[in-house]
């Protein structure tokens, strides 16, 4: 095989490229080419910063290409006629991908193979999700059985260097990447595989060993922030795991092999959810637990924008919200809190959240952010019952004891005591006044009362779980 084409889709990286390293064994000429997809780009669950963290890495990827002799090959339309088109420009005998298991693309991957020489390669995770079945070869559905088995598997090797050289590319029309649209203002996420790499060594280096203990707290920098990486394949599924069995096996601490340990946990729960997507596609449209799909939901267009505007009076939940719209992104526990607050608080479908998610996460992931907001809501595969309800206040206590996330995103509540920044409607009047901040005037009360919220879940959960039984 002389020539083949390199089909980039979820793998922005040249380091650790299984696709791109079977294309280098069996040719001379790799091609690298990626698509604008019009369908992806026009989907509900298309994101602007996500899109502008993509065409970041593209312009990167590009860079390294041309570092190497070779050049990113740029093409929009159906990835079926761009890809007919490329291999009869090129003479190419093959086309290498990364395979990917969400709904769209195992149907567009399956049209393709019926007419072109398409070739998939892992690398979106670790294990493929049919190497991890239960002894009567059903999938798993329980984290922790899931976990053990993925833990019994060895890792196929140590991650691959990035080729030092690419044969140059015969002249090949390109468009330009778009300029727009830009990352949000505040995001402190650059995109490539070079950030990518640089996060993952300070990452392991060090603040691994404050992790198991640190990733929750909201107000502190503990976790890795690599989810971006990994969701566009600026890092490889395979060098995080990689990284964090060698983080674990050379620890001189306890607090650091616990913390590897657990980020390590984190890691299989994105290969998990990768699995129930794959095996479940329909989770995508409705809930998993079908006990649980005929749940009275509200519809609530005022709840639903207070909540997406950070404006539920809530200041822990307000705050996630608005790092989200500033940044692109949210720490994890604000994320389970803020999806709490949405499905269990104001009873809105978990559905309104996940899209919105989408729509604004660098690191929106089909499965991931599908099955999280399905754990929260308690529709999902988690074993835990349906009752879990996070209360915002306690929770902000407890993640954020001094209020210095909240202060950080929700700037009115600046000067509020600490004794209030988590009730702030509980501030009398005159505290109210020396904080600069008055209550249902510049910063809202609560939309909606706790307890009298929770009951009124339950009930309703109780009500579909009837229904649905």
């Amino acid at each position: 095989m002389k020539t083949a084409i390199w089909w980039i889709r979820r793998d922005l990286r040249l380091s650790d490229n299984q696709a791109l390293t079977e294309a280098l064994r069996q040719t001379d000429t790799v091609v690298p080419v990626f698509i604008l997809d019009p369908k992806l780009l026009a989907s509900e669950y298309a994101g602007q910063a996500r899109l502008a963290f993509l065409l970041d890495g593209l312009r990167e990827l590009d860079n390294n290409l041309k570092r190497r002799g070779s050049q990113l090959i740029l093409r929009r339309g159906d990835p079926l006629e761009v890809l007919t088109g490329l291999l009869r420009e090129t003479g190419a005998e093959g086309i290498f991908a990364e395979e990917d298991y969400s709904p769209y693309a195992r149907q567009r991957d399956e049209q393709i193979a019926l007419f072109l020489p398409l070739k998939l390669s892992p690398g979106v995770t670790v294990f493929h999700p049919e190497m991890l079945l239960k002894a009567d070869g059903t999938p798993y559905t329980v984290f922790t059985p899931f976990s053990r088995t993925w833990r019994s598997l060895p890792v196929s090797g140590s991650p691959l260097p990035a080729p030092n050289h690419l044969n140059p590319l015969p002249a090949l029309a390109s468009l330009a990447i778009p300029e727009k649209p830009s990352q949000p203002a505040e995001s402190s996420f650059k995109a490539g595989e070079h950030e990518a790499q640089r996060r993952l060594s300070a990452f392991t280096d060090s603040a691994i060993e404050d992790y198991t203990d640190m990733r929750n707290r909201m107000d502190l920098e503990g976790t890795s922030q690599l989810s971006p990486y990994l969701r566009l394949g600026m890092l490889s599924a395979r060098q995080a795991v990689w990284a964090a069995r060698q983080a674990s096996q050379s620890a001189t601490t306890t607090t650091v092999q616990k913390g590897a340990e657990a980020w390590l946990n984190e890691l299989i729960w994105r290969e998990f959810y990768a699995a129930i997507l794959y095996h479940f596609p329909h989770v995508r449209q409705q809930s998993f637990r079908a006990e649980l799909r005929n749940i009275p939901w509200r519809n609530d267009p005022s709840g639903l924008a207070a909540w997406k505007a950070g404006r539920t009076g809530y200041p822990v939940v307000d705050a996630a919200m608005r790092q989200l719209n500033a940044t692109g992104w949210m720490h994890n526990r604000a994320r389970m809190i803020s999806a709490s607050f949405l499905t269990k608080d104001l009873l809105i479908n978990w559905q309104e959240g996940e899209r919105y998610f989408m729509q604004s996460l660098l690191d929106g992931d089909p499965a991931s952010n599908n099955g999280g907001w399905q754990w929260t809501a308690g529709t999902g595969t988690d074993a835990a019952p349906y009752f879990r309800v996070f209360n915002p206040i306690l929770q902000g206590l407890k993640f954020d004891p001094q209020g210095d996330y909240v202060r950080r995103w929700v700037p009115e509540l600046d000067l509020v005591p600490n004794k209030y920044i988590h009730t702030p409607w509980e501030m009398p009047s005159e505290a109210q006044k020396q904080a600069g901040c008055q209550i249902d005037s510049d910063y809202p009360g609560p939309i909606v009362d706790h307890k009298l919220a929770r009951e009124r879940v339950l009930l309703a959960y109780r009500s579909g779980s009837d229904q649905g039984g």
